[in-house]
């Protein structure tokens, strides 16, 4: 109870501040769950969904569809915590030298420190390219890298079949076990799915030696 009075308290406070006295209320005074505080407003800069309220997820997925890594994000952004998501998957897979990223994830910093870490490097720039930056990106490797990454969007919607839709549990705590359960769910679906192609492989080939 004591927690809904200290909302009452700040809404009116911020009703008054904002209505009454002409205040812009600050980005991070403001509260958009009573009862999953950590949801964030997200802007999205896409036709017809522009905003979003909830809170990001970043995942590495792999070219076998297996996502490596993730990180629940509490108030990042994507191009805070490239790098590090980086460095985090590379500590679990020694082999991880390649990969390729949306325009979010673009700063002049990424842009040098991912080439430092990296053998390959996806990451388009935003806003108005450079003649070198024209030549970088409409090269025909850079074309094909870019892609693949729409594969990663398919892995989002598939995290959402696989639980994180709609997350039943409270807090942020809540909300990362879900992610990881989410997580775990899409990579024994993936395993099942490459043993069933296998099997299905495997049936084939004897019934055209049977033939």
């Amino acid at each position: 109870m004591q927690t809904f009075l200290q909302h009452g308290d700040r809404q009116v406070d911020q009703i008054r501040r904002r209505v009454i006295e002409g205040e812009t209320i600050p980005h991070d005074e403001k509260v958009f769950s009573l009862f999953q505080p950590h949801t964030e407003w997200i802007s999205k800069g896409k036709a017809g969904v522009p905003v979003e309220l909830g809170i990001r997820v970043c995942i590495m997925e792999d070219y076998h569809g297996f996502i490596l890594h993730h990180k629940v994000m509490q108030k990042e952004t994507d191009d805070k915590v490239a790098i590090e998501m980086v460095k985090l998957t590379q500590a679990k897979f020694s082999e991880f030298n390649a990969c390729s990223f949306d325009k979010g994830f673009h700063s002049k910093s990424n842009q040098s420190g991912l080439k430092e870490i990296l053998d390959e490097v996806t990451l388009p720039k935003k806003g108005k390219l450079s003649i070198k930056d024209q030549q970088r990106e409409y090269a025909e490797e850079f074309k094909q890298a870019k892609k693949k990454h729409s594969a990663v969007e398919s892995a989002i919607n598939a995290l959402q079949v696989h639980g994180l839709s709609k997350c039943r549990d409270h807090g942020i705590e809540g909300f990362e076990r879900y992610t990881a359960l989410a997580i775990l769910s899409r990579n024994i679906q993936k395993v099942g799915a490459i043993k069933r192609d296998m099997e299905r492989q495997r049936l084939a080939e004897e019934k055209k030696q049977a033939a």
